[in-house]
This record gives C-alpha cells, sequence and structure tokens, in this order.
C-alpha cells in the first residue's frame, strides 16, 4: 500500500512516526564526461528521475557529475543503464573518496572585504574634505578620531589576507610582497594616530584604507582569474569502484573494495568497471580501456588476460582473481603519480614573486634609511616617522601588485571569448615559455569515435544484414556501421535469434544461414592494419574499414604550432597503426605508440629536466599524469573530469585551432605583466626621491600610488583587443 507524501499527512504524528522507520535515502555521484550544454543537464536529470525510487537528481555541467537522492534499493548500475539508453555515458564515483565540493567563499569572503574597505574609505574621505576644507582645533580631532573609529576595525577585517601572508612569510623567515604592504598600513595608522592624539594637522587614515581597497581589488581580480579546481588525485580516487561482488565457495556478495584482499574472485557483469587488478579466471569479454591507455577499440579478454582497475568490461560476465587491490592497484599508482607531479609544477615562481624578492627588501632598507636620515638631520622623530610613512607608502606594491592579475584577467576574458577557460594563476605566464606542444591521440586529436571509411563494393543485401547485427551490439564498430549504413538509406534486414558472442561479435540466422558481424579472428580473415569490422555471409566475407576521425581544427592547429617554430610530438597509449595513420595524416614527424600513463608521464619529466617547456594536451585518465607532469597543459571539456581537473586551461568547444592562437595571447600577455613592471618602477624612481626628500605627505603618497595603480590597469586593458 502506498503512503501519501501530501503536506498534511507529513504533518500527521502518525506519518511523522511512519516517516522516521523508512531508510534514509542514499547520495550517488555519476561522473558524466559527455555532457555540454544546457540541453545535456535537462535530459539527464529527466531520465534519472525516471528510474522508480529516485527522490531528486541535480547535474553541474562545470563538474560534468550528477548527484542522485534515491532510496536504498537504487543501484548505480540502473542508473547507469538509463542513462546510457538516453545517450550519455556514466561513470559511479565513489562520494566518500571526493572532496566535499567547496561554495565560492574564498571569492566572496574576498568580496565582502574589498566591500567594507570601499565603504569605509568612502566615509573616511567625506570627513578629510571637511578637514581639508578647514576644520580646526576642536572639530578636526573630532573628525581625525571619528576615522580612526571607523578605519582601525575596518583595516583589521578587510587586510586580514595581507596580514595572514605576512606574518606566514615572516615566520618562514622569508619576505613577499605582502610584507612591505602590510608595513606600510600598520605605519600609516601609527603615524595617524600618532598625530591624532598630539592634535597634528595631518591624519593618513584615507591613506591606509585606500591602499587596503586598491590591494583587495588586484587580488580579488587575482582570484576571478582562474576556477578553484579540485585535486586530480581526489577525482581519480573517486574512479576507483566503491563495491564489488565477492564470490566465496559459489555464494555472491556485494562487499564494499576496501573488504577485498589478494586471492579473492571477483565477478565483474558486463557494463561494470574492474575494482581490482587481477587475472581472468574464468569468461570472455571485450574490455574498454580507453579511459586508461588512450587504446581507440576495445580489446578481447579471455580466461589468463591480466585486467587493471578502472577497465570497463563490455560484453560478458567475467570472473577475477585479485592481484592488486586498494592503494596497491594500477589505478590508484596513477593517482600517487598526479599527485606527485602536480607538487612539483606548483614549485614554479611567478613573474610576481620573482619582482618581490627583489623589491620587499630594497623598500624596507629604502624606508629605514629615511626615518635614520631625517631623525639625525631634525632628531625630531615626528617627523622622521611621517617620511617613513611616506616613503612606504609610495613604494607600496600596489601597482605591482596588480600588474599581474590586470594583465591575466584581461587576457583570460580573451581566451575565453576564443573558446579557452583559464584555470590556474600562472598559466599564461608558462604558456607563453612552451616550445615543445606534445599532443594526446584518442579524444583529443581525433574525436575517439570510429567511422566508417567506405561501404563501396559491399551488396545491399549484405548492408542490411550488417546494420541488422550492428543493432544490437553497443560494441564502437558496431555503431559506426550502424550509422553508416543508416545514413545511406539502407534499411535494416529480418534477421532473427541475434545474439551477441562476448569478446567476438553478432551473429543469427537470415535466410537459412548463420550470418556474423565480429573480430577477424572469429571469421577466419586476416588481420588488418586498420580498424575494422568483418561481416560474413552466403560464404562471403565483407570488410568494413574505419578509421577515427579527426578533430576539428587539428590539421590547423599543428601547421600553426610548427610554423611557429614549436616542436610537435603525439604520445598515444592506442595501436602502433592507429597513431601512425593519424601522425601521417597530421604532418607530426615525431610519435610513440602503446604507451602506458607512467610512460606518458617520464617522457615529458625527462624533456622538462632537459630544459624543454612542454604543453600536453589530452583528455583521459591515461594522461592525468602527463599533464600534471607537463610545463603547462590543455585538455578539452569533453575529457574526463580527472584529465579536465589535471590541466590548467580548458578547450570549451571542439576546435582545436584557439591552442596556436592562445600561445600568442599569452606571449602578449607576459609583455603587458613586464611593461607594467616597468611602468611602477619608472613611477619608484620618480616619486621615491620627492618622498625621501620630504616633499610628499602620506596622503600625498597615497594619491600618486592610486594614479600608478590606474595607469597599470589601463595598460592591462589593450589586451581585451587586438
Amino acid at each position: 500500500m502506498a503512503i501519501s507524501a501530501c503536506p498534511a499527512c507529513e504533518a500527521a504524528p502518525v506519518a511523522a512516526a511512519a516517516a522516521a522507520a523508512v531508510p534514509k535515502d542514499t547520495r550517488l555521484s555519476l561522473s558524466l564526461p559527455g555532457i555540454h550544454c544546457a540541453a545535456c543537464i535537462s535530459t539527464v536529470e529527466e531520465a534519472l528521475r525516471s528510474v522508480p525510487g529516485v527522490q531528486e537528481a541535480r547535474v553541474n555541467l562545470t563538474l560534468k557529475r550528477a548527484n542522485v537522492d534515491a532510496a536504498p534499493h537504487v543501484r548505480p548500475d540502473a542508473l547507469i543503464a538509463r542513462l546510457s539508453a538516453a545517450g550519455y555515458e556514466a561513470h559511479e564515483l565513489d562520494a566518500g573518496s571526493l572532496a566535499a565540493t567547496e561554495t565560492d567563499r574564498a571569492g566572496r569572503d574576498l568580496l565582502m572585504r574589498l566591500a567594507v574597505a570601499g565603504f569605509a574609505s568612502m566615509n573616511v574621505m567625506l570627513l578629510s574634505v571637511a578637514v581639508w576644507s578647514g576644520a580646526a582645533e576642536a572639530t578636526r580631532d573630532l573628525f581625525h578620531w571619528i576615522s580612526a573609529v571607523i578605519a582601525l576595525p575596518a583595516i583589521l577585517f578587510s587586510g586580514q589576507p595581507f596580514f595572514a601572508n605576512a606574518f606566514a612569510a615572516l615566520r618562514a623567515r622569508r619576505l613577499n610582497m605582502d610584507v612591505p604592504i602590510v608595513l606600510a598600513i600598520v605605519l600609516a595608522l601609527a603615524t595617524s594616530l600618532w598625530e591624532t592624539a598630539l592634535s597634528g594637522h595631518h591624519a593618513y587614515f584615507d591613506a591606509a584604507l585606500t591602499l587596503v581597497f586598491f590591494l583587495l581589488t588586484g587580488r580579488y581580480l587575482d582570484y576571478r582569474t582562474r576556477a578553484v579546481a579540485r585535486s586530480a588525485a581526489e577525482e581519480l580516487a573517486a574512479l576507483e569502484v566503491p563495491r564489488a561482488i565477492r564470490v566465496k565457495e559459489g555464494i555472491e556478495a556485494e562487499v564494499a573494495v576496501s573488504e577485498l584482499r589478494p586471492g579473492d574472485t571477483v565477478l565483474v557483469r558486463p557494463g561494470g568497471r574492474m575494482p581490482v587488478d587481477g587475472v581472468i579466471v574464468s569468461g570472455q569479454s571485450e574490455l574498454d580501456r580507453s579511459l586508461l591507455t588512450g587504446e581507440t577499440l576495445p580489446v578481447f579478454g579471455q580466461t589468463g588476460d591480466k585486467v587493471s582497475a578502472g577497465e570497463v568490461n563490455l560484453t560478458g560476465p567475467l570472473t577475477i582473481r585479485a592481484t592488486a587491490v586498494g592503494e596497491d592497484t594500477s589505478l590508484h599508482q596513477m593517482a600517487d603519480l598526479v599527485a606527485i607531479a602536480e607538487s612539483g609544477r606548483s614549485r614554479y615562481t611567478s613573474l610576481a614573486d620573482r619582482a618581490a624578492k627583489l623589491y620587499a627588501p630594497g623598500v624596507h632598507i629604502l624606508s629605514a634609511l629615511a626615518f635614520v636620515g631625517w631623525y639625525l638631520y631634525t632628531f625630531d622623530i615626528r617627523t622622521a616617522l611621517n617620511i617613513a610613512a611616506a616613503v612606504l607608502i609610495i613604494t607600496c606594491p600596489c601597482a605591482l601588485g596588480l600588474a599581474v592579475p590586470a594583465v591575466t584577467t584581461a587576457a583570460s576574458g580573451r581566451l575565453f571569448r576564443m573558446g579557452l577557460l583559464v584555470k590556474h594563476a600562472t598559466a599564461l605566464e608558462r604558456l607563453a615559455e612552451v616550445d615543445t606542444v606534445v599532443f594526446d591521440k584518442t579524444g583529443t586529436l581525433t574525436m575517439g569515435q570510429p567511422e566508417v571509411q567506405s561501404l563501396d563494393g559491399i551488396p545491399q543485401d549484405a548492408l542490411r544484414v550488417a546494420r541488422a547485427l550492428a543493432e544490437a551490439s553497443a560494441h564502437p564498430l558496431s555503431k559506426a556501421v550502424r550509422s553508416a549504413v543508416h545514413s545511406a538509406g539502407i534499411p535494416p534486414a529480418a534477421v532473427q535469434n541475434i545474439e551477441e558472442v562476448p569478446g567476438y561479435g553478432v551473429q543469427g540466422r537470415w535466410r537459412g544461414q548463420t550470418v556474423r558481424l565480429g573480430r577477424s579472428a572469429w571469421l577466419g580473415v586476416a588481420e588488418c592494419a586498420a580498424s575494422a569490422v568483418h561481416l560474413q555471409l552466403d560464404g562471403a566475407t565483407y570488410t568494413i574499414l574505419c578509421k577515427d576521425a579527426l578533430r576539428q581544427g587539428a590539421a590547423e592547429v599543428v601547421a600553426a604550432l610548427q610554423n611557429a617554430g614549436k616542436e610537435v610530438q603525439l604520445l598515444s597509449g592506442d595501436t602502433e597503426g592507429a597513431v601512425r595513420m593519424t601522425a601521417e595524416q597530421l604532418g607530426i614527424a615525431y610519435w610513440q605508440a602503446g604507451m602506458l600513463p607512467a610512460e606518458k608521464a617520464q617522457v615529458i619529466t625527462a624533456r622538462t629536466s632537459g630544459g624543454a617547456k612542454v604543453l600536453m594536451v589530452g583528455d583521459g585518465l591515461n594522461d592525468t599524469a602527463a599533464l600534471s607532469s607537463a610545463h603547462v597543459s590543455i585538455s578539452p571539456a569533453s575529457a574526463l573530469d580527472a584529465a579536465r581537473v589535471a590541466s590548467d586551461i580548458v578547450l570549451l568547444g571542439n576546435d582545436l585551432g584557439p591552442i596556436a592562437d592562445a600561445l600568442t595571447v599569452a606571449q602578449k600577455a607576459t609583455r603587458r605583466i613586464r611593461e607594467n613592471f616597468r611602468i611602477a618602477t619608472l613611477y619608484n624612481v620618480i616619486a621615491v626621491p620627492l618622498a625621501v626628500a620630504g616633499l610628499a605627505t602620506p596622503l600625498i603618497a597615497a594619491l600618486a600610488m592610486s594614479t600608478s595603480s590606474i595607469t597599470v590597469s589601463l595598460n592591462a586593458l589593450r589586451l581585451r583587443v587586438k
């Protein structure tokens, strides 16, 4: 009997007690590498909600993930099957392995501090205008004290990011940009409080707040240049299967993967992913290794063959004897490779950090010398402190703080309009240094979807049979045949008793004879160098050749990179014949086939160690370690979550063309950054002598600092247009 879920019933005590007895809904997470638009979101959500027991389904397009609230009896396999029927690839994610997705706290925090600093500075400026207009004695002192009451808590709150970073640097016995910033703010506040307490004519609370406001503006621009990326290693770990079917003494039981031990026997049904590394002890099937190795087509697996965690079992049930579980699996080792590569790449020193190493000590020494010199000259600590504060404020690295984020924001906006999303803070600087570009093949230079080269020479009756058999299989080559014959306007034949033979192909009965569509070994024909599927009927065998279609813009981007003097290479886990064909099509001289994920990463690491600046472009799990090892990396938006997270830049469309233009924009952006540094330096060369000579009060210094910041920002905006 169904229980009503109306509001009135929920409010009743009896219904509440009944609801309490119902098991709590579970949260399931699915990776959806194929979604790309709003229509995909609505289609996927409708498909998931149509599964009995599903209460709610929400799709996150940015993460390419679906979160499903469902009754405890709803299994991930049912959801994946429903999505597959709707035309979407899906993989189960272990929600426990995924770090909780953080809300945009960092951005909101910076924006809130920026708003407080801006509001406080405007109010203090209004009070300062009254002082400048001639307020004297008690009125002036009152306005100064009101300014202090506004400025002190505002700066204490808004300046927290700078205080925390400066304290961390000093505790580590080093200097960064935030150390002179904090010193300038503190000294401006201290001088202002002293002047106010002594009923002085000038206080500089407005200067201190203006400093904080401009610096927070730069910090927020820096934050907005990239998306907050989750760890690629965590994403890989989440792709590990959370549950498995263990077979013990002939009894099947679903257990957590963490309970498996080497030697256990595991059943993997068609459509399931391998939870462990192991050896097939019974069964035969075709295995999809594209996520791990980049192989375009499934491979045949039978008793005695080795399998790895993360591979997908396509056609027949397999019984696996586990040889490695948990942290010892090849998938987990790949995650470790990514984590190591990420930590190595994080050692890259940005232009701003390199400038800070030279700038910060010079500012401190100059301010200290000004203080000592003026004190020895006047023996007036008040005058000496004012001049030292003016020197610190006028040399405050606000322009330098804006130099990088202002340019990267403008450049990132231009790249976004071209179809590239910059994720990492230093990606543009690293992209400008690239001299070698390494491409993956499957899913990157090619679409990863076989297509029939030609149907010429095959009788129409044979094509009708081929379509009927192909419609009964989910094999990529069968899909290619079905699509090609359908496009030719040829209807399927009335083939009966169609069945899929795991690992071999599809067979059926037509006009009293057995007809087959499948592997060359099954049909007794010679193996083709190219990808092919074979059709057997009427005593004849027809070969249908297939190829992996090139991605739009692949030929153009390779030619453009080579013309720009970049070395272009192709590293792939696919077969030698397929890789050679693609390399010849695109004119790539250096290529390697059959590469494992660790081997790709080793090649790139070796090139990087030799001084090369490598750009890696890839899309699969087998590319994540290489993407993280490269000097800079790009992945298509259609890439698996782990590859997209590991990359610095995401290609939003299907066209590879913008990649070549991105290198040009990055080089221009780096030139603008260096120009901004020169502008800031020139400003200091002119302004610092005036401050040291005592010709600039802290207020004038703040105004001069603001002028330099605006100049730097305007120079950066030149990147927004060609």
